[in-house]
């Protein structure tokens, strides 16, 4: 998994270390990856309010007992693909936009008990997505802009567990300076393009919880 040093750039923490949209909830375990069994299930506490407006994600599912996430009205995110004819295969798909949704509702401070981020990921991930948005609450940060997520692709392993490998555009998605209000906007290139490769595993509730996150910041599959 390569981390690119700058994405939604100039996220600068300090003069020497910067942010990147790219590495949210990324698993930096990559020695790992052939492990499936998850060690640690612990919830991740609540991250800061930090959002004015917000409005109702486009979430394909309500069923009770899934948490509502709701986005700033200045993000957008849509996700291409998200109907395959397999039920079971739109449901990940489904569960996997939400992930991506409740890690950014969390960075947003529109999820401040990060309910739908305990919801949605598990071990590993939950970890990663932990501190991924630990990191924009100490840099006074938030989100903004619109990514784009598509060829998303599903690969079932047994009745629960699955991959899901999908690009994201996050060209024009920016942090935002909490206390301007401003977005920190950067130039396009092509580490904007980033190849996600996520497993997930059905829990005893049904839901596909994500387990494991990698990226890959300027994938040539990505590049269009």
């Amino acid at each position: 998994m390569n981390r690119r040093p700058t994405l939604l750039a100039a996220l600068t923490l300090t003069a020497a270390a910067a942010l990147t949209l790219s590495a949210c909830g990324s698993d930096d375990s990559s020695k790992d990856k052939d492990k499936d069994k998850d060690k640690d299930n612990g919830k991740v506490a609540g991250a800061d309010t930090g959002a004015g407006n917000a409005s109702s994600s486009a979430s394909a599912q309500q069923a009770a007992g899934r948490p509502e996430i709701k986005l700033p009205s200045d993000l957008i995110m849509t996700f291409e693909g998200g109907k395959t004819g397999d039920a079971v295969k739109d449901a990940v798909l489904a569960d996997n936009a939400e992930r991506m949704r409740s890690v950014n509702a969390a960075i947003a401070g529109t999820d401040p008990e990060a309910k739908a981020l305990n919801f949605y990921n598990t071990g590993r991930a939950l970890e990663a997505a932990a501190i991924w948005v630990g990191k924009f609450k100490k840099a006074d940060l938030g989100i903004t802009g619109t990514i784009r997520y598509y060829d998303r692709t599903v690969t079932l392993d047994g009745s629960k567990a699955a991959s899901v490998v999908f690009c994201a555009d996050e060209s024009k998605g920016y942090a935002k300076d909490l206390k301007t209000n401003k977005p920190k906007v950067t130039t396009p290139s092509d580490e904007d393009f980033i190849l996600y490769n996520t497993r997930l595993e059905k829990n005893s509730d049904g839901v596909w919880q994500t387990t494991r996150i990698d990226s890959t910041a300027g994938a040539k599959q990505c590049l269009k």
